[in-house]
């Protein structure tokens, strides 16, 4: 009998204790907020009608599963109010002519189909429909102001408040397609993880076969997917740590160090890239061969020797537009990984993103070395 019930029963829920609670809560000021209004504007007037019960449904996805297709904004609204309408109309069209059940079974696959149609599918709006045939003397009575009364009232106020409280406890809400990273040399070659295991055609290659409704935005099922095979390497591989090939003995430099001074840093030593730490050996900035190029305005390669060399002589001025120390010209706030990172996490950061120098910080966040992408010392 165990055995047999396991079959039926779901597998474990994954979600942590603080998200439960997370949801728990959200669902308890969206409703709250939703009621009260609705009471305040509809509670008054007409039939009384001003929360139906299925958005408390549409509640669950709003607050438990904000990245489902399911249940974004005009899933939400759309989804609910086009159920409401397609019920109203089957009351009114065939409501003589067909026994209750049948009319329930009507109403409600014909919301589907709208839903399907308008590409709005929420789960509760095949409830919504059967309020709207089985809801009594008081919603036939609304007809259609039932769909663009109380059901849109509710499912707009509902999908506010989730947007806010979703934002605000760090879940993306709408949670939109996200766009592919686009190649950080501007080149028609896929980005360089894409070039291993599975690519975007071979996902949608595969979606298009299992050909059915995922309850999971094709993006975060990418990055579930993408997410599993660096596990997998690192099970097969063994997890080498940032500390384990970092460099340690790195030449650095400070905010108020001169521009010809980093400059000859980065030629002496055949590098890159300078880290820019402050007195607490913090990083607070990068600066790279790029940068000086840039900023010096070398874009005409006759006269760059020249051009590079006004740059990083000091002005003599201790106010002007001229650029006199690193911290002027440097990227701050720079993408940094901590010494117990593994490696396989910075292969999307060096390789799809173009990061060429990735600082190494301590449990303290500060210095600890520098990992360099290969051929870009």
């Amino acid at each position: 009998m165990p055995a047999f019930l396991d079959r039926w029963l779901p597998s474990h829920n994954t979600a942590s204790r603080r998200e439960q609670l997370r949801a728990v809560a959200g669902a308890l000021a969206g409703m709250a907020l939703t009621g009260a209004i609705t009471h305040w504007v509809l509670g008054a007037g007409g039939a009384g009608i001003y929360l139906v019960a299925p958005i408390g449904a549409s509640s669950v996805l709003l607050f438990c599963l904000p990245g489902s297709p399911l249940a974004q904004p005009w899933s939400v609204v759309g989804g609910n109010v086009v159920s409401a309408l397609a019920g109203a109309a089957c009351v009114r069209w065939l409501g003589d002519a067909l026994a209750p059940p049948l009319l329930a079974a009507v109403a409600t696959s014909a919301a589907i189909g709208a839903m399907f149609a308008l590409r709005c599918l929420h789960p509760p709006g095949g409830a919504v429909a059967l309020t709207t045939v089985i809801g009594g003397p008081a919603v036939h009575a609304a007809g259609f102001g039932f769909a663009l009364g109380p059901v849109l009232l509710d499912s707009l106020l509902l999908m506010l408040a989730a947007v806010a409280y979703n934002n605000l406890t760090g879940r993306r809400y709408p949670h939109t397609q996200q766009a592919a990273h686009p190649h950080p040399h501007a080149t028609t070659d896929e980005p360089p993880t894409a070039r291993m295991g599975f690519t975007a055609d071979d996902l949608d290659a595969v979606l298009k076969q299992y050909n059915q409704v995922l309850d999971i935005s094709r993006d975060d099922l990418e990055s579930l997917f993408l997410k599993t095979e660096m596990r997998a390497h690192q099970r097969r591989f063994g997890i080498i740590a940032c500390a384990d090939i970092m460099s340690r003995d790195v030449v650095t430099a400070e905010f108020g160090t001169p521009l010809n001074e980093a400059w000859l840093a980065i030629r002496s030593h055949k590098i890159g890239a300078l880290p820019v730490l402050n007195r607490a050996r913090r990083v607070i900035g990068i600066v790279t061969q790029t940068d000086f190029l840039e900023h010096g305005g070398l874009d005409d390669y006759g006269v760059i020797r020249q051009q590079l060399r006004r740059f990083l002589l000091p002005s003599g001025r201790s106010h002007g537009e001229k650029a006199e120390v690193v911290g002027q010209i440097m990227r701050g706030h720079p993408t940094t990984a901590r010494v117990d990172t593994p490696i396989v996490d910075l292969v999307p950061l060096m390789a799809d993103s173009g990061f060429h120098h990735i600082p190494i910080v301590d449990a303290e966040q500060r210095y600890a070395g520098i990992v360099m992408f290969p051929g870009r010392a």
